[in-house]
């Protein structure tokens, strides 16, 4: 039997921060290292086009997320790292399956509704500002995860939908056309957390709410000490729970170290010191890759090379499943 295939990709539209670290790199650095399934780590680079339209912006972004990735530990010997836009295939499969998905179910996408929502609010046009790049995102995401017919997709609950759109998308395409593709399956993994950001709110690019990921010691500090704490005095208990102080915390800590700071809060700890030690925590475990990350973004040619060998191990399986797409539909030679 062939091997479980596992398939993540970030968006390059931004620093990566320590709620993509903790929610995505992490886990998947880990993934990277089991050899009984297949791995696909993708730069969403495409995507990022939806919501950023500075070049310059896309660009650094990629560099970074890359730079992260390999720094952190990546094994791309073992995995399959690409970007997106190295891989033809994906926006060619992605018009296939437009032709195959409805629209009704593009309207029920959170994204979208989201906007139309936003519009409504301020007195808008329903659909204004909506590009179609937005509208039919969720299509470009099952290309993504459909052309190397990955099994499972690890995501957050708020991205559940997407997957199964894409498994929407391949039944009724197998439906017409055959087996070509395997019905992926959301992977959610409710023990990696969610961080919350400075403002108590999710960590978020799109929120400016973030801490980044490879920032310099005293600025880590300087944004361990902007997080937004209530105004208990030392010596009051203070509750661990509603806390982006302790949930920071608990996403680097053992679980002893977990159960410490508990009581710590419980006793009323002083928010200086919490952020003290919040800081030493998350300084520990970035340190060793923060030098590796700062070598790789002054030598992006070594970057260019491993995404360039990712990108021809993604095409090796990408060329011929588009081969035999194409024939199903009647693309082929006349001959």
């Amino acid at each position: 039997m062939s091997k479980q295939r596992i398939l993540t990709g970030i968006t390059t539209s931004g620093t990566p921060h320590l709620g993509n670290y903790v929610g995505a790199i992490r886990p998947a650095v880990e993934a990277s290292k089991n050899s009984d399934v297949e791995s696909f780590y993708f730069l969403a680079d495409y995507h990022a086009l939806i919501k950023c339209n500075d070049p310059d912006a896309v660009h650094r972004s990629t560099l970074e997320i890359a730079a992260s990735w390999i720094a952190l530990g990546l094994d791309t010997d073992q995995a399959v790292f690409y970007r997106q836009s190295d891989i033809p295939q994906i926006p060619e499969l992605m018009w296939l399956l437009n032709c195959m998905a409805a629209k009704g179910l593009m309207n029920r996408a959170h994204a979208y509704k989201a906007a139309v929502q936003d519009n409504e609010t301020a007195g808008e046009d329903a659909d204004f500002g909506v590009t179609m790049g937005l509208f039919s995102y969720p299509v470009l995401m099952a290309a993504d995860i459909l052309m190397f017919n990955a099994h499972q997709i690890p995501v957050g609950r708020d991205q559940i939908q997407h997957v199964e759109m894409a498994r929407d998308i391949a039944q009724r395409f197998n439906h017409h056309y055959g087996e070509h593709f395997a019905l992926p399956q959301a992977l959610v993994d409710d023990d990696v957390p969610l961080l919350q950001g400075l403002d108590g709110r999710k960590m978020s690019k799109s929120y400016g709410n973030t801490i980044p990921l490879f920032l310099t010691e005293k600025k880590l500090k300087k944004y361990i000490n902007k997080i937004k704490t209530n105004l208990l005095e030392p010596g009051e208990p203070k509750d661990a729970d509603t806390s982006s102080v302790f949930q920071i915390w608990q996403a680097f800590a053992t679980p002893e170290k977990i159960a410490e700071m508990r009581e710590e809060f419980a006793k009323g700890i002083a928010w200086g010191e919490a952020k003290k030690q919040l800081f030493a925590l998350v300084n520990a475990e970035l340190a060793p890759a923060r030098e590796r990350y700062e070598a790789l973004l002054n030598a992006p040619d070594e970057i260019e090379a491993i995404l360039q060998a990712g990108a021809e191990k993604a095409r090796a399986i990408s060329q011929p499943l588009m081969d035999e797409v194409r024939r199903a539909v009647g693309i082929r030679p006349l001959a």
